[in-house]
Formats: structure tokens, sequence, C-alpha cells
């Protein structure tokens, strides 16, 4: 069982579109400060020193969606092994009433933050993310 990690975003005026809710991109950002605020509030020091993550793909599934003032709160996690250099991250939105309005699977490549150069994702690495 993965570990999950939670965060409440609301949307503010600057996120809103023409339709009167969250903006496709507004999500997106906010599915990558999810991975992010994951990353750095669990990982080893050394590992944070040592690699950066980037997106190599989005894949997410609109269901519904949150207006001005309106909170969503979402929930991240690792699913699976790592495969080479990548790794499948999860991540659900949930509206204030519950239902799920946001649904993501991203998959992150893990480069040397030095070199540049991909890394193979050690069983370690991941292993405080586990529960």
């Amino acid at each position: 069982m993965a570990e999950r990690f939670e965060k409440t975003f609301t949307a503010a005026p600057q996120h809103i579109d023409v339709m009167g809710h969250v903006n496709n991109a507004v999500w997106v950002q906010w599915i990558q400060d999810m991975a992010t605020a994951h990353w750095d509030a669990v990982a080893r020091a050394e590992d944070r020193a040592a690699v950066v993550w980037l997106v190599v793909r989005h894949e997410i599934d609109y269901r519904g969606n949150i207006a001005e003032g309106e909170s969503a709160t979402a929930t991240t996690w690792i699913e699976g092994d790592a495969r080479g250099a990548k790794s499948l991250r999860r991540v659900d939105f949930h509206n204030a009433a519950g239902r799920l309005v946001v649904s993501a699977a991203t998959t992150w490549a893990m480069l040397d933050r030095v070199t540049g150069r991909p890394l193979r994702v050690r069983p370690e690495l991941l292993a405080p993310f586990r529960a």
C-alpha cells in the first residue's frame, strides 16, 4: 500500500476560465505542485539533493470542476514499482462534497541533478513513500 499525501487547493480569481471554473492548465499546475510537495515532504535529504524529476506524460480525466472560492482536496501516491528511470504517480481531487472531480496519472522520469541524465529508480529511493 502506498503512502498517501494530501493538500487542499482553493480556486482564486486567477484560476478561473471563461466557463466560470478552474482552468485545465491550473489543474495541471496543481498536479505538479502535489508531486513536488509530496517529494519535498517525504524523500530523504540525500535523494532531494542528488536527483530531479521531470514529467514525461500526463493523463487527466476531468469529471467535474470547482468555481472561485471553492476548494478541492488532492490526494497523491506513487502507484506500483518504478520502471527504469520512470515512476507513475496518481493524483485525485475531490470537491467539498467528496465527489471526484479530477483524476490524473502522471509519469515522471528521474534525472541526475548534475549531469541531467536519466537514472534508474532504486527501491530504497521509493521506500519512504511506501506505508
